[in-house]
This record gives structure tokens, C-alpha cells and sequence, in this order.
């Protein structure tokens, strides 16, 4: 295992009678910073989630978590992480501070050790002012912010988030944004969803998990780019053909979106747009704007949940490239 590695997922597989919810997922994630588990709903994320935090046994496969195998020693792979599903375990008649003492009891934290964990883990979520409310009398976002509580308190190395979102308001939600970035300074964060905004305000990463494969992990500039090239869309008053235009070195296709305008796919250099602007002034296209544009999160989305699992970014460029 490479050294850093916080979760690593070999041959993973699990069966639902005779259904098979996950096939075959690997994965490595390692350093700190917050991944996001993107998919549909369906798609294999919670059952993935779930064998990872140990609520579920895989039929198949290994997990281990900062080195440690999920099966062979499972009370010290949970040691290393924290978990909040998608409602939080929240006991609405304790106080924030009684019920996170006991959260801490629970995750076996030394007794000498509780206060100043409740304390940090308080401190850090922004709830220490209400540490002696009831959780039933706190608002949604609060409850949210004392479920992340829950989960970092014993200081994991990963955390796994299950829709931290869901039912907020819009100024709730920018809040947990902010509290999720400053958790993923010091750990790394799995923050699952299939709300595409959601991915890209706050991930460093993506994973993405459809029909029970992998189909995609890389970074978001790789997400946003992977099914196709970067695109511009040019302004030229002479109407150049289409063919003239793809002579530019890097330029690999394009078509008329109408009137003087032109939609290009090129190999998303910044060099290539520069030979663009001189291959117009050159040949007279009267250049009026030329602006980049890349595919929304919502088609990439749709693209990679029709294809095929593949086993890295890097096949994947090869194959659009013709190395493969």
C-alpha cells in the first residue's frame, strides 16, 4: 500500500440477493482534501459507503482505511473514521454537550481526553454557544453542524459525509460548505451527493460510481474535461469554412453555430488559442471575440453514466487520444 494512503478499495463487490448493488470498485484516495463520491441515486454509493464504515459486510473484496484492514481489525480501522449518514444520530432530549460526550465514549476516546475533544470538535463546528441547548430546539443547520461534531470529535484521519445538505437552507448550506473546506484542512473528507453544485463548490476530487462500477476519479478540472476536449466559440465576420479553421495546430474540430459564430474543440492549451488569434489575423477571418467554454457538470454526468467502468483517467485519455 502506498504510503498516504487514507482509503484504499480492492475488488470490492456485494450482492443483494440475487442483485449485485457494487462490482468489482478500486480505488486509492490519499493526502487531505475533500472527495466527492458523485452518482445517481442507485447508482452503488450508499452500500459503498456502508461496507467502508463497516455497517455492512462486503461479499467480496477489501477495504482498508490509513492502512488498516476493515475486517482483520475492524475497532482500529474505525478508530480512523468518522461517519454521518444522510440523517443524523442525533438524541433530540440530550444536550449538544451530553450527547457528543457520549458520542466520544463511544468512539473510545481516553476519559481524560472527552472534555478537550468535545471542546475542539465544538469549537471547530461553531456550536459551543449552544452546548448546553437541547438538539431538539436547535434549527437544521445546527443539528447538521453537531452531526459533523459527532464524526470528527475522536480526529480521524477520513470522514465520510452522507449528503451533509440535504433539506438546509440556501445560507445554511453555504455554511456547511465552509465548515466541510476547514475539516478537509487537516483530514480528508468523502462527501457523497448526486447534486452536481454540490460537487463542484467544495471537492478537490471526484469519484464517481454508476451501476455499481467506478466510471471515473481524478480531479475537477479532469471531470469537467473528460468526455470531451475544451471547446471555444469564436466570432469571425469573413465566415470562414469550417475546414480552414481546423488547420490551427490543436484545433481538432468544429461547427457553425450560426450566423458569424463558430464552436471549436481543441486540446485545451492556451497556446492553441493564441495560434488561433494569429491564424486569423493572418488570413483576414476579422476576429470579434473568442471566448472558452467547457461541458457543464450536468453533461459529463450524463456522458459517463451511459459508459462503460474504466479503470483509470489515464486509459481514458489514451483511448480519446488513440494510444490505447
Amino acid at each position: 500500500m502506498s504510503e498516504g494512503t487514507i482509503l484504499k478499495i480492492e475488488h470490492l463487490y456485494h450482492r443483494y440477493a440475487t442483485q449485485w448493488a457494487v462490482e468489482d470498485i478500486n480505488l486509492e484516495i490519499r493526502g487531505h482534501g475533500v472527495v466527492g463520491l458523485l452518482g445517481s441515486n442507485g447508482a452503488g454509493k450508499s452500500t459503498t459507503m456502508n461496507i467502508v464504515c463497516g455497517v455492512l459486510r462486503q461479499t467480496k473484496g477489501e477495504v482498508w482505511i490509513d492502512g488498516i484492514n476493515t475486517l482483520g481489525n475492524p475497532i482500529e480501522a474505525r478508530r480512523r473514521l468518522g461517519f454521518l449518514p444522510q440523517k443524523a444520530p442525533l438524541y433530540p432530549d440530550l444536550t449538544v454537550e451530553e450527547y457528543l460526550r457520549f458520542c466520544a465514549e463511544m468512539r473510545l476516546v481516553a476519559p481524560r481526553e472527552i472534555s478537550r475533544a468535545v471542546e475542539r470538535a465544538e469549537e471547530l463546528c461553531g456550536v459551543t454557544h449552544f452546548k448546553d441547548r437541547l438538539l431538539r430546539n436547535l434549527s437544521g443547520g445546527y443539528q447538521q453542524r453537531v452531526g459533523i461534531a459527532q464524526a470528527i470529535l475522536h480526529d480521524p484521519k477520513l470522514v465520510i459525509l452522507d449528503e451533509p445538505t440535504n433539506g438546509l437552507d440556501p445560507n445554511q448550506i453555504l455554511e456547511v460548505r465552509h465548515l466541510v473546506r476547514s475539516i478537509a484542512e487537516e483530514r480528508t473528507v468523502l462527501l457523497s451527493t448526486h447534486i452536481l453544485p454540490e460537487i463542484q463548490a467544495v471537492s478537490d476530487q471526484i469519484l464517481m460510481i454508476e451501476r455499481g462500477h467506478r466510471v471515473f476519479q481524478g480531479t475537477m478540472e479532469e471531470f469537467n474535461n473528460y468526455v470531451e476536449p475544451h471547446s471555444f466559440v469564436a466570432t469571425l465576420l469573413a465566415k470562414p469554412s469550417v475546414e480552414s479553421l481546423r488547420n490551427v495546430e490543436g484545433v481538432r474540430s468544429g461547427e457553425v453555430v450560426g450566423g458569424a459564430r463558430y464552436r471549436m474543440w481543441y486540446d485545451g492549451q492556451d497556446a492553441t488559442l493564441g495560434r488561433f488569434v494569429e491564424a486569423s489575423v493572418r488570413e483576414g477571418w476579422g476576429l470579434v471575440e473568442i471566448r472558452p467554454e467547457k461541458s457543464s457538470l450536468e453533461e459529463v454526468f450524463a456522458k459517463l453514466s451511459g459508459k462503460s467502468p474504466v479503470s483509470s483517467v489515464k486509459e481514458s485519455n489514451d483511448k480519446k487520444s488513440g494510444n490505447a
